[in-house]
């Protein structure tokens, strides 16, 4: 009995004490409540300082998206101005060269270096006029390609004019030079005419004298005075001649017609005729192939595309145009004259002068072939392919 009271007393006591600890404990955690108040204080002061420097943020956001826009205007405004000032800058250096005159002058210019400009040194040198200032200003001739029939002939007609107006001066004797180059070069026809719709134009031409070139030129000119134009990629023979034609029919914006490398060129050009009459075309330009005009066979093969011409397309207006390398001197004479005996050439084509002190040579395939020249290439810009003027010739050539 004694035994169980006590236990039962000290259970009582324990249980007593587990009480009061857990009361202490409470009160603890009531003191630790009442001093919350502080936590809660620095944690609504860290919400402020978050919240301040998020505002902070938030502001400096603002700041550099209205820096960022700003220098957005600024850079737009820069850019403007650029494209203005670049805009006037291109109209500046498009401006002088508006004239086709001064194309032409600026095209010559080596030439002018080659005859005229050594003329006028000779001509400094003596106080008047004898047989040996002649024999000076024949040499320059001779030497600029002028050739020596021409040279003999325009140096006949300038001591015929030095006799008949009586002229001392040596610097009078350029004028009267420059007016009898001007005379050789006059020519009725020397103007290409495709005014006739339906117009055929065959350009012929040994390999490498700029053939391709021009007939591109061409295409975009009349293409854009508003003629339907055809292209004729005739010139079967030789490399990649199809391709590169083809590619200045795209650039220019006309249609072309082609077989394969190595098919019958007088097949493409009878296609070709088909094709102009079934499309209502305005001027057909027809490629040949590249041929050595010292080449019998070869010569004689050219012949069979211009009998297919005027069997299959008599109506159109026909311009047989040979294309010459200006920089080639005598050479060229001679291309001309063996296709002459060939076809029928209405006009000749002399390219690259502007690469040329020799210019003479324009004199020497007029007046030794007898065929006028229509047109001068005098650079690679399609205005620099020019209708050939007699006048404009002389006064930049001498200007």
């Amino acid at each position: 009995m004694f035994k169980r009271f006590f236990k039962k007393n000290k259970k009582e006591e324990v249980k007593e004490q587990e009480v009061s600890e857990i009361a202490v404990s409470e009160e603890e955690t009531v003191e630790e409540a009442e001093q919350s108040p502080k936590v809660e204080e620095n944690h609504e002061i860290k919400e402020e300082v978050k919240e301040e420097v998020v505002d902070t943020d938030e502001e400096d956001i603002v700041n550099e998206e209205e820096t960022v826009d700003a220098i957005k205007e600024i850079s737009v405004d820069v850019s403007l101005k650029e494209e203005e000032e670049e805009s006037q800058v291109e109209e500046e250096i498009e401006e002088p060269k508006v004239s086709l005159f001064e194309r032409l002058k600026q095209g010559l210019s080596k030439a002018k270096q080659g005859i005229t400009d050594r003329v006028d040194q000779v001509l400094k040198s003596y106080t008047k006029v004898d047989e040996d200032l002649l024999e000076e200003i024949e040499e320059i001739l001779i030497t600029a390609d002028v050739g020596v029939d021409t040279t003999m002939s325009i140096i006949d007609k300038l001591t015929d004019a030095i006799k008949t107006k009586k002229i001392t001066d040596p610097q009078d004797v350029k004028g009267e030079l420059k007016l009898i180059i001007e005379e050789i070069l006059t020519n009725e026809n020397s103007t290409l005419d495709v005014s006739h719709s339906p117009s055929i134009i065959i350009m012929v031409g040994v390999n490498g004298v700029g053939k391709t070139t021009t007939i591109g030129k061409l295409a975009s000119r009349y293409k854009k005075e508003g003629k339907k134009v055809l292209i004729a990629a005739g010139d079967t023979f030789r490399a990649a001649a199809i391709d590169q034609l083809e590619v200045w029919a795209n650039r220019s914006g006309v249609d072309i017609i082609k077989h394969q490398e190595g098919a019958d060129p007088g097949a493409v050009i009878f296609d070709s005729i088909k094709a102009a009459k079934a499309r209502d075309i305005d001027l057909l330009i027809c490629d040949t192939a590249g041929r050595l005009h010292n080449k019998a066979n070869l010569m004689n093969e050219l012949s069979k595309v211009f009998k297919i011409v005027d069997r299959e397309y008599p109506e159109a207006k026909k311009e047989v145009l040979l294309v010459v390398d200006a920089t080639t001197g005598q050479n060229a004479v001679s291309q001309a004259k063996s296709f002459k005996q060939v076809c029928d050439i209405t006009g000749i084509v002399l390219t690259k002068l502007d690469g040329t002190a020799k210019g003479g040579v324009v004199l020497a395939v007029k007046s030794e072939v007898d065929v006028p020249v229509k047109l001068i290439g005098v650079g690679e810009k399609m205005e620099d392919l020019q209708d050939f003027d007699a006048k404009a010739f002389s006064e930049a050539l001498f200007g």
